[in-house]
C-alpha cells in the first residue's frame, strides 16, 4: 500500500470528518434544545405554584377581613346547648326599711277547718304609716283557694304590684276591710269567706274564684 493510500484511508477523509462535525453540532443543538424546554417547563410549574400560593395567601387575608365585626358574639358558646332558664320577674320596689322577705313571692298554703268570718293575720309588721280609707295602695298578692291551697292569681307573675284604692268599693269587700289600718311595708295573710269575696255561686262569678278564699297581700305604699 502507498503512503498516500495510508494518510487518505476511510476513517480519515475529509468527508466522514465532516460528517461528524454536523452530526456532533447537530446533536449539541438538540440537546440545547431539550434543555431550554425543560427549563421552561420547570419555568411554568414553579410561576404556577408560586400564583397558587399568593392566591392562598390573599383568600386567607381577604376572608379573615370580611369576617363580621360580631361574628365572636353569634358563635354559640360552650353552653349554648343547655336551655334558657325563664327570666324571673324584678324584685319590686320595697318601702325604706321594709323586710327584705317582702322580695320574695311567699309560700301560701290551704287554710284548715270552716271559715265563717274575714280573718286578717299579720305575717310581717311593717314599719311605715297605717293605710288609710280612700287612698291607693301598692301590694304584692297570692291568691288561693282557701280549702285545697291551688293559685288562681299572683301579681308576681307578672312581676308589677298592683295599685287600687283602698277601701271605697273597688276592690272585693274583704280586701276593702282587711287593709285598711295595716301599715305600709307589712305582709298579712287575709282570709276571707265566699260573701266578702266573689261570692259562692260559679254561675253567677263569672268565671272569677268562688268560695273561701285565701290571700297573703304585701303593703309596698298607700298615699
Amino acid at each position: 500500500m502507498s503512503e498516500r493510500t495510508q494518510q487518505t484511508g476511510p476513517d480519515q477523509s475529509p468527508a466522514t470528518k465532516s460528517g461528524r462535525r454536523l452530526a456532533a453540532q447537530l446533536a449539541a443543538k438538540q440537546a440545547a434544545d431539550r434543555k431550554r424546554k425543560r427549563n421552561a417547563v420547570i419555568s411554568s410549574l414553579a410561576a404556577v405554584a408560586v400564583a397558587a400560593t399568593l392566591i392562598a395567601v390573599f383568600v386567607t387575608i381577604g376572608g379573615g377581613k370580611d369576617k363580621p365585626a360580631n361574628q365572636a358574639d353569634a358563635t354559640p358558646s360552650a353552653s349554648a346547648g343547655a336551655p334558657d332558664e325563664a327570666a324571673a320577674p324584678p324584685a319590686p320596689q320595697l318601702p325604706a326599711g321594709a323586710d327584705p322577705a317582702l322580695g320574695s313571692k311567699p309560700e301560701v298554703k290551704a287554710g284548715t277547718g270552716e271559715l265563717k268570718k274575714l280573718t286578717v293575720t299579720p305575717l310581717i309588721k311593717g314599719t311605715g304609716p297605717a293605710v288609710q280609707k280612700g287612698q291607693n295602695i301598692t301590694t304584692n298578692y297570692v291568691g288561693v283557694f282557701y280549702k285545697d291551697g291551688k293559685e288562681f292569681d299572683s301579681s308576681w307573675s307578672s312581676g308589677q304590684p298592683a295599685t287600687f284604692p283602698i277601701g271605697v268599693g273597688q276592690v272585693i269587700p274583704g280586701w276593702d276591710q282587711g287593709l285598711v289600718g295595716v301599715t305600709v311595708g307589712s305582709r298579712v295573710q287575709l282570709d276571707i269567706p265566699g260573701e266578702l269575696g266573689y261570692g259562692n255561686d260559679p254561675a253567677a262569678a263569672g268565671g272569677r274564684p268562688t268560695g273561701p278564699l285565701r290571700f297573703v297581700v304585701d303593703v309596698l305604699a298607700a298615699q
